[in-house]
């Protein structure tokens, strides 16, 4: 006598299945940055010094402050540095020449002041302002952008160039702006690393053959 096989069970459950909608989560929920003071996690300027590095400063360029870019000037005559420079304009180069020199190079040189100088960003660099000539005489240009290095000692300041003026204009920072925080860095150690490869002091200079038309 067969026994027949039982049924199978059936998957649909006697009673409604129920279940619970999963809540949705507020947009922020899991953002941990939501109820987070972001002024916690500003920089202080002198954030590397409390995280104990020292930034190393391998290039330091010899230019006027760029255009709408606001810097300072290390106040003190120590931090002026009188020199002669020989500027080649089409290869917008800058060249620091020995004394020695003058005669040999004549009016190719520039009786210039370098001012120890400091962006916003922190990037030192070496501010060119022509000294007067031998009269006493000083383009408007020259003379007001001396006055604008002077100025920066004690302020923010922007250099631009007015055309139709013939001179520079100075644009003082409206903002509270915390005075620079100047690098461990001496004004000589500056002119080593602003003039490495830029020096003259020989009449075989290969710049000085070239100006002859030996090279």
């Amino acid at each position: 006598m067969s026994t027949a096989s039982p049924a199978p069970e059936d998957p649909t459950p006697s009673t409604p299945f129920s279940y619970k909608p999963i809540a949705k989560k507020p947009l922020d929920q899991g953002n941990q940055l939501a109820d987070l003071n972001l002024s916690d996690l500003r920089l202080s300027q002198n954030f590397a010094d409390q995280a104990g590095v020292k930034r190393a400063i391998l290039t330091i360029p010899v230019r006027r402050p760029p255009r709408q870019t606001f810097v300072r000037v290390r106040p003190g005559e120590e931090w002026r540095y009188p020199t002669l420079l020989l500027n080649l304009k089409e290869e917008r180069e800058t060249y620091l020449v020995h004394p020695s020199l003058t005669a040999e190079l004549g009016q190719e040189l520039a009786p210039t002041i370098l001012h120890f100088a400091i962006d916003r960003q922190g990037v030192v660099f070496l501010w060119p302002t022509r000294l007067p000539a031998s009269d006493g005489r000083l383009d408007e240009w020259s003379r007001t952008a001396a006055e604008a290095a002077e100025l920066a000692e004690g302020r923010w300041i922007s250099l631009r160039a007015n055309m139709s003026l013939g001179a520079y204009e100075v644009f003082e920072a409206t903002g509270n702006i915390p005075d620079p925080a100047w690098p461990d860095l001496t004004l000589d150690q500056a002119i080593r690393t602003a003039f490495k490869d830029r020096f003259i002091d020989s009449p075989s200079h290969p710049v000085v053959r070239r100006l002859r038309g030996e090279a």
